[in-house]
C-alpha cells in the first residue's frame, strides 16, 4: 500500500489511515507471526514532509522512485492539494500506478489530485461537502454527491474528510478480511459506529444540533437508542417532565427542528444503516426503527432519501 503526501497535507488523513493498517498488522503478527499489510508512506520526494499544522512526517520514497506495483492507493487531503495536483511528477505518478493498483482512494481533498489525473470521469465520487461544489464545477464531467461519508465507483473510493479516513480505511480492512476484524478495530479506536458507504457525512444528531439544556440534550440521546419506542410529543414531553406545548417550543427552540421532524431525521439516518449493513427486509427495518409500518418507512424514505429502500439497497451494497 501507498499512502501519498505533499506539503500541507492534512496530518490526520494520514495518521488516521496508518493507525487502521498498523492496528490490523499487530492482530495478525500475534496470531500469524506476520503483518498482512506493507505501507509506504510517498511524498514528491523522499524525506520530511510539513503537514497543514506544521508538524513533519517522513516519506520513504518519492514519486520518482516508487516505482513498484501497489495494491492499494491512498491521496491524502489538505488545502495543499489543489496547486499540488497540478504538479506533473505526482499527477504522472498518480496515473502510472492506477494502471495496476487494484483500488485508488482519496481522503477529502485527495479527490482533486485523481480528478487531474483524469481517473474520475463519469464516476460517482464524494469529497468533503464543504468542497463539493467546487470539485463539481471544476470537474463538470464526475458525478459529484456530497452527501455520503464515503463512495466506491469500481476501484476508485472517494471519501470526506479527517474522520472518514478511519471509514474508508476500515472498510479495505473488511473487503480484505472481514467484517468482524473491521468492528473489532472500530472498537478499539472507541469508534461511536463503524460507518459503511453512503452513510450521511453529517448525521442527524449534528444536522439538528445538540440542545444547550441538558434534560432536551439527553432526550436527543435517548431517543435514538430507543427508536421502536412511543416516541410521540406527549411521551417525550412526559419524559423530561414538561407539558407538550412547552416541550415543543423549547424543543424547537434548543434544537432547531421541531420533535417529529428530529424523531422522524433519526429514524430515517437508522434505517440507512439497517439497509446497508443488513439483509432484513423492509418490514424488519420499519419496525426496529420505529416506523409504524413498511408502507410508511417506504414513503417518508423516499421523500427524504429520493429513491425508495430497495433501490437505495440495491445501490450501496456491493
Amino acid at each position: 500500500m501507498a499512502v501519498v503526501a505533499y506539503p500541507g497535507a492534512a496530518l490526520l488523513d494520514v495518521t488516521n489511515t496508518l493507525e487502521v493498517f498498523a492496528r490490523a498488522n499487530r492482530r495478525f503478527e500475534a496470531v500469524r507471526g506476520a503483518p498482512v499489510y506493507s505501507v509506504e508512506l510517498i511524498g514528491p520526494e523522499a524525506g520530511p514532509i510539513a503537514t497543514s499544522i506544521g508538524i513533519p512526517i517522513v516519506a520513504s520514497r518519492g514519486v520518482d522512485d516508487a516505482s513498484g506495483d501497489y495494491d492499494t492507493v491512498f491521496i491524502a487531503g489538505g488545502e495543499a492539494i489543489l496547486p499540488a495536483a497540478r504538479i506533473a511528477p505526482l499527477r504522472d505518478w498518480i496515473q502510472r500506478v492506477a494502471a495496476t493498483a487494484r483500488r485508488m482512494g482519496a481522503i477529502c481533498r485527495g479527490v482533486f489530485a485523481l480528478a487531474e489525473s483524469g481517473l474520475l470521469a463519469g464516476r460517482r465520487v464524494t469529497t468533503h461537502w464543504a468542497w463539493s461544489a467546487e470539485l463539481a464545477t471544476r470537474f463538470p464531467d464526475i458525478e459529484v454527491q456530497p452527501e455520503p461519508v464515503f463512495l466506491r465507483d469500481g476501484s476508485i473510493y472517494t471519501s470526506a474528510g479527517v474522520s472518514a479516513a478511519l471509514d474508508l480505511a476500515l472498510a479495505f480492512v473488511e473487503e480484505d478480511h472481514g467484517r468482524e476484524l473491521a468492528l473489532e478495530l472500530a472498537r478499539e479506536l472507541v469508534l461511536y459506529v463503524q460507518r459503511p458507504a453512503g452513510q450521511p457525512q453529517i448525521s442527524a444528531l449534528l444536522s439538528a444540533q445538540l440542545a444547550t439544556r441538558s434534560p432536551i440534550r439527553a432526550l436527543q440521546a435517548w431517543i435514538v437508542e430507543n427508536l421502536d419506542s412511543d416516541l410521540s410529543v406527549p411521551s417525550l414531553a412526559r419524559r423530561v417532565g414538561m407539558s407538550p406545548r412547552n416541550f415543543s417550543r423549547v424543543f424547537v427552540r434548543e434544537v432547531g427542528k421541531t420533535p417529529r421532524q428530529f424523531v422522524e431525521k433519526v429514524r430515517i439516518e437508522a434505517a440507512r444503516r439497517l439497509l446497508e449493513q443488513t439483509d432484513d427486509g423492509v418490514e424488519t427495518v420499519a419496525a426496529r426503527t420505529g416506523f409504524a409500518d413498511a408502507g410508511t418507512l417506504r414513503r417518508e424514505f423516499t421523500d427524504e432519501v429520493g429513491v425508495s429502500p430497495r433501490a437505495y439497497r440495491r445501490n450501496t451494497q456491493h
